[in-house]
């Protein structure tokens, strides 16, 4: 079985694309390079069920680059909160900042440009000037990164910078050759939905994919073992405990956290190593009060956190930290929260607690 030329195997993508790839996602069927930009941020490690209502959200509240550049990161991150990777966030604030005051409010139109940007890298990059420009330039995502692995039977360890990059020059010799203003979105996206919806992790539809007779993994009955990987990221644990002040009238105390770190940019609880620095911070004679909750798993892409709420009812003179704030509970519901300490404050924002009034 001989595999198929460049120019043929573009062909079947971008035709593929046309009848049976995704074409009705809010970010699809545009040409604006702001859309698609917002777009592959929230996608990057994000499902795409999930980042729809964020999507449509952030348009809602930040129609183009000039209203999400003119508004407070505390808003930007409020809206993402429960999204994740919260550095995409900052740095999604912080491109369409410099993308207003560099580019005038035009996003640069070839992917070496858009790299200079906050948060852009090489695919993402390549996605927005493929698809808004008609750059002939790759992408390599995960999912695009699958399907070029197993079609070319490519079986170096991609652990390794160096065949990555030869990966990375492989993508770029198949890409259309002919009508790049509309062969170059359309193969774009169909390898991202070749990738996303039939060349999948386990179980592949390989009998509904345009490449299956050129496909080199399939031939030789070995799909699922590229592309091929030896080094992955090792699951850690942690435990947190987080100091639930609140007031009497329901305020709660919250600062923001440091960048680099979890929840980095956030407003949050205190947070500590164990109970005993924890009720350390608490004055003595409210540390009776302290009221210990269930705790709880939040699962990290590559962290398990085991989180350790404890409640108390201070005055609002008493500051149960360096740095932080009492807020009202019709001021923190607009800010960038961790999504755990969102759902404690909507679940029970105002609880019976003992204690001081």
């Amino acid at each position: 079985m001989m595999a198929m030329d460049t120019e043929d195997m573009a062909g079947k993508v971008v035709r593929w694309q046309q009848t049976y790839g995704r074409n009705d996602l809010p970010w699809q069927n545009t040409r604006d390079p702001y859309r698609v930009w917002l777009s592959e941020i929230m996608l990057q490690q994000t499902q795409v069920v999930t980042v729809l209502d964020y999507f449509v959200r952030f348009l809602q509240r930040f129609p183009d680059v000039a209203a999400l550049a003119a508004a407070p990161l505390d808003e930007v991150l409020g809206l993402w909160s429960g999204l994740g990777y919260y550095s995409r966030a900052r740095n999604l604030h912080a491109c369409a900042i410099e993308v207003m005051a560099r580019h005038g409010g035009a996003f640069p139109r070839t992917a070496q440009l858009l790299q200079t940007l906050p948060g852009i890298g090489r695919s993402t990059a390549a996605a927005i000037a493929a698809l808004c420009f008609s750059e002939r330039v790759a992408i390599l995502d995960g999912n695009v990164r699958r399907v070029l692995a197993r079609v070319l039977g490519f079986d170096a360890d991609l652990s390794l910078v160096a065949n990555e990059r030869r990966l990375w020059d492989l993508a770029s010799q198949r890409l259309p050759i002919d009508d790049l203003g509309e062969a170059m979105p359309r193969y774009t996206q169909g390898m991202m939905d070749l990738g996303a919806t039939v060349c999948s992790a386990r179980d592949p539809g390989c009998g509904v994919c345009p490449l299956a007779q050129a496909c080199v993994a399939r031939r030789i009955g070995q799909v699922e073992r590229y592309p091929v990987r030896t080094r992955r990221a090792r699951r850690s644990s942690e435990s947190i405990w987080l100091l639930w002040a609140q007031t009497q009238s329901g305020s709660v105390w919250l600062g923001r956290r440091p960048t680099p770190g979890v929840w980095g940019g956030l407003h949050c609880f205190p947070l500590f190593d164990d109970y005993a620095a924890l009720a350390a911070a608490v004055p003595a004679r409210y540390r009776s009060a302290l009221r210990e909750m269930a705790p709880f798993l939040h699962v990290l892409t590559h962290k398990d956190l085991h989180l350790h709420p404890v409640q108390v009812r201070l005055p609002a003179s008493v500051k149960p930290g360096a740095d932080g704030m009492w807020v009202g509970a019709d001021q923190w519901p607009p800010l960038g929260l961790p999504a755990p300490v969102r759902k404690l404050l909507i679940g029970l924002s105002r609880p019976r607690v003992p204690g001081a009034a």
